[in-house]
This record gives structure tokens, C-alpha cells and sequence, in this order.
């Protein structure tokens, strides 16, 4: 297995994503999901699927990380995922010792990495143990409860993230009627018979979205950088303080973990979790913001630790963790890996070649870490039109190796254009991608469903996992937003 991963053909790409993603990372305005997006169209031509998973998992741990390097040199968060960086890691940048908020930065998000994967390793095969007597009726509320569950918890309202998983899930009745095989909204196009691609969807969307995004902006100077190039990287003193401060680092990589393991939560949420966490659990609490080190060490530890855990339903259940894994499960599609409780029966070996995988990044990523914050001052420099011109590249390049097709260049186009219009408005993207990816799960486990049961909608809640997800999605819709009103009614009666 070893032999197998250090062979060049594995090897090489794995570190050039990795160094691809320290690039995207430490760009600001490029996203993680979009390195992922990326990387995907160029993964599916490499010799094995184990050189192509080993692009896609080094592409996603280190630009979750190189993200705290803008935002604790600029404050400027790199991905959504380091906006916690821009607290106490900036606040270290401006005292004169960014060098050592990176250096801690960079080993907890080793360590929170580790963690993440052991966690992965132990639960999600005993996880898929329970999964297995899931039918076609829980594999159903599975599906839209992690839909729902990503309208949620993603950025702007619950009514607009629920807009988006529908409109995804629109967008995935496109093709053959998976039941009866007749074409549907296909307007007689040869090319959409097959449905719509997900990878030039999810291209358009994350990354040439961001191009109109930044293009429709006016150029500005970036003021403030705080970079030094004689800035030191101290790692036995972060060594030192990472030991202090080892319950934290602890704890907040197993709330990553867990957090990021809830469908549609993703690292952002719980970077920010963890920081609460610290913050509410230290002595140091009132002085979060100011430059603590729990408040470098906690964020950064959850969310590469997240990243691990949106594995865990992906894997188990199908159910995307967030937009990055939402990506990496269609890939694993295309590499004949169908995700759910069989797939360490029957996909052992890239299982296994998984994991490691998973575990040697976070070693690679010390390495490929310390080359990035140095090299950061010299990606900064360059023109943002250069950056931008690249992005592109990518996006028409991956969009159309894929198929060979101008059609999906086509395809990529419009849903940058879609996507620029629905972040303009505060739409979330996240819920879209995770309705394309999950609307055929809900439709085909809802319409066997239905005809295993002559149209009975009764086993859908009288069977007792279906009942626990139902009452999960009433808590979740219906008791929360109540608590909250009654909390709200009792503490202005209590301030008449």
C-alpha cells in the first residue's frame, strides 16, 4: 500500500495539487470548494483513481490552511473556513509575531487533521454497520434531511438556502427519467439527454463566479499587508505553546469533527464553533480577539479537522458534509465508487488507500505549509488581474476536457453567470451543488419507495429511524425557531 502511494505516478500529483492548493488558498476570494473544483476535471486522467483521490484530499487539506495566511497578514480570510484567523491571528501579525500565529497555525492544522482522520477511520466503518438496515424509506429522509440540514446552516437566510437545494434539485430531473426512461426537460438537445454534468455546473458556479465577482469590483491597492519576509517561523516555541494549550487543541478538533460530519455545516462553521467553545471554556475568554493563543490554536485545529469529518456521511450514508465533499463524492462516482454502507466491502482497497492517503497528507502538509507561507509575499505581488486570467483558464480547460464537449463550456458559462446573479443576492451556492448531487438520491429512494409499498406513503414515517429523521427535521424547522420566539417573549417581558 505504501509502495504504492510514494510511486511517482501517485506521488507527483499529489504534491502539485497540494502546492495548488497553497495558491488558491492564500488568494483571496479563491475558495477551497473552487481548488476542488478545479483539480477534479484534470484528476480523471491520471493513471489510477488512487493518484486522482490523493490530488482531490491534498487539494482540500492544505487550501483550508493556506487560507489563515492572508487572514492573519492582511485580514483578509483566504477561504470562508480562516474568517477566525482574522481575530487573534492578526492581532499577533500586527505585535510582530505573524510568523509564529502561522507556525501555530500550521502544526494544529496537522494536528486537527490527524484527529479529524482518526475519527474517520474508527467511526465510519462501524457507522456503515447501522447504516446497512437502512431501506429505500430512511435513505429517502436521509437525503433531505442533510439537504435540509445545508439550507440550514449555510450563509444568508434558511428560506434562500432552501430555495437553492430546491433549485439543485431542479436542476437534477434534467436526462432520463431514472424509472421510466423518458427524456425530461430536454428540449430535444442531444446533449442534455444525459442530464446535467455536475463538474462544469460546480466549476461555473465556485469558480468563474468569483471572476464576474472580482471583475465587477473596483481595483484597489490592498493596504496594511503586515508581510515580512524576515518573519521567523518559531517552531519550537509553537511546539511549546501547543503542549500549554493542549486541551484546546484537542477539544476543538473533535468539535470539528463532529461539526463537520453534520451535512451542509462545513469548516467555516466549525472554525467559528471551536472559537466559542475556547473562548466560553479559558480563562483568557474576555481577552479572545486581542491575540490569544487559544484563539490562533482553535480555530485552525477545527477546520481541518471538518474536512476529515464531511467524509464521514459522504461515505457512509452518500450524504455530502459540505460543498467540497459534495464535489469529491461525484468523483468518486465517476471513478465507479458508489459511496454507502457496502463501500468498505466493495471498495476496500481505495478504502484503504483513503485513509492513508488522508493520514500522509497531514505530514506532506507540514512540508508543503512552510513552503507557502514563505512563498506567500510572492504570490500577493502578483497582479490580481494575472490570477484571475488563470482561474479562467481552468475553469473553460477543465470544464471541457472532461467530455471533450463545448457544450459543458457552454454549461459552465451560464452557471458562472447564475452564480454571480445568486450570490449578488445573497443566495448560498453550497445548498445548489448538494441539491444536484442528492436530488437523485431523494427522487429514485422515493419513488421505489412508494412502489415497494403500492403507493403508501405510511412506511416513509411509521418505521422507527424514518420517525427519528422526521422528528429530527420538525425539531430542527418547527421546535427551535420556537424556543427561540418563547426565549425572546420571556426576556422582553422580563425587561417591561
Amino acid at each position: 500500500m505504501i509502495g504504492e502511494l510514494l510511486h511517482y505516478s501517485v506521488l507527483v500529483p499529489w504534491l502539485l495539487g497540494m502546492v495548488f492548493g497553497i495558491f488558491v488558498g492564500a488568494t483571496p476570494g479563491l475558495t477551497a470548494t473552487m481548488a476542488v473544483a478545479l483539480i477534479v476535471p484534470i484528476s480523471f486522467h491520471l493513471q489510477s483513481p488512487t493518484a486522482g483521490l490523493a490530488m482531490i484530499v491534498g487539494v482540500s487539506f492544505t487550501a483550508i490552511f493556506a487560507g489563515d495566511i492572508p487572514a492573519t497578514y492582511l485580514r483578509i480570510p483566504g477561504t470562508p473556513a480562516s474568517a477566525a484567523a482574522t481575530l487573534d491571528g492578526h492581532q499577533l501579525a500586527r505585535q510582530g509575531r505573524g510568523g509564529l500565529a502561522l507556525t501555530l497555525d500550521l502544526l494544529c492544522s496537522s494536528f486537527g487533521g490527524l484527529i479529524g482522520v482518526g475519527l474517520l477511520i474508527a467511526v465510519a466503518p462501524q457507522l456503515a454497520r447501522f447504516a446497512l438496515q437502512f431501506s429505500f424509506y430512511e435513505k429517502f429522509w436521509l437525503a433531505v434531511f442533510g439537504l435540509s440540514l445545508s439550507a440550514l446552516v449555510s450563509a444568508g437566510s434558511t428560506g434562500k438556502g432552501l430555495m437553492a437545494a430546491c433549485l439543485g434539485m431542479l436542476l437534477s430531473t434534467v436526462g432520463m427519467d431514472i424509472v421510466s426512461g423518458v427524456p425530461r426537460y430536454s428540449f430535444g438537445s442531444v446533449n442534455m439527454m444525459s442530464g446535467l454534468d455536475f463538474i462544469p455546473v460546480m466549476i461555473g458556479l465556485f469558480g468563474l463566479s468569483e471572476v464576474f465577482r472580482h471583475v465587477s469590483r473596483p481595483i484597489g491597492a490592498l493596504r496594511d499587508t503586515m508581510i515580512s519576509d524576515r518573519d521567523s517561523l518559531p517552531l519550537f516555541e509553537a511546539c511549546r505553546l501547543i503542549w500549554r494549550h493542549k486541551v484546546t487543541v484537542l477539544q476543538s478538533s473533535v468539535v470539528g469533527t463532529v461539526i463537520g460530519a453534520l451535512p451542509g455545516a462545513g469548516a467555516d462553521i466549525a472554525a467559528w464553533g471551536a472559537y466559542g467553545l475556547a473562548q466560553k471554556s479559558t480563562r483568557h475568554g474576555p481577552r479572545f480577539g486581542t491575540g490569544v493563543i487559544e484563539g490562533v490554536v482553535a480555530p485552525t485545529a477545527a477546520n481541518n479537522a471538518a474536512v476529515a469529518g464531511a467524509w464521514i456521511p459522504a461515505l457512509v450514508f452518500g450524504v455530502p458534509g459540505d460543498a467540497v465533499t459534495a464535489i469529491v463524492l461525484g468523483a468518486l462516482m465517476m471513478y465507479d465508487i458508489k459511496p454507502g454502507p457496502q463501500i468498505f466491502v466493495e471498495s476496500r482497497h481505495q478504502m484503504q488507500a483513503l485513509f492513508a492517503v488522508a493520514v500522509i497528507t497531514q505530514v506532506l502538509l507540514l512540508i508543503a505549509g512552510l513552503a507557502g507561507i514563505k512563498a506567500f509575499g510572492a504570490i500577493m505581488r502578483l497582479p490580481r488581474s494575472m490570477v484571475l486570467a488563470a482561474v479562467v483558464v481552468f475553469s473553460v480547460v477543465g470544464s471541457y476536457a472532461l467530455n471533450n464537449s463545448l457544450f459543458d463550456v457552454y454549461l459552465m458559462l451560464i452557471f458562472g453567470v447564475v452564480g454571480y446573479l445568486l450570490e449578488s443576492q445573497r443566495v448560498p451556492l453550497a445548498p445548489m451543488i448538494l441539491g444536484l448531487i442528492l436530488g437523485p438520491m431523494v427522487e429514485e429512494n422515493l419513488r421505489v419507495g412508494l412502489i415497494n409499498s403500492d403507493g403508501n406513503f405510511g412506511p416513509f414515517f411509521t418505521r422507527p429511524i424514518c420517525a427519528v429523521l422526521v422528528g429530527l427535521l420538525l425539531l430542527t424547522y418547527v421546535g427551535l425557531p420556537a424556543v427561540k420566539m418563547l426565549w425572546r417573549w420571556k426576556s422582553g417581558r422580563a425587561a417591561a
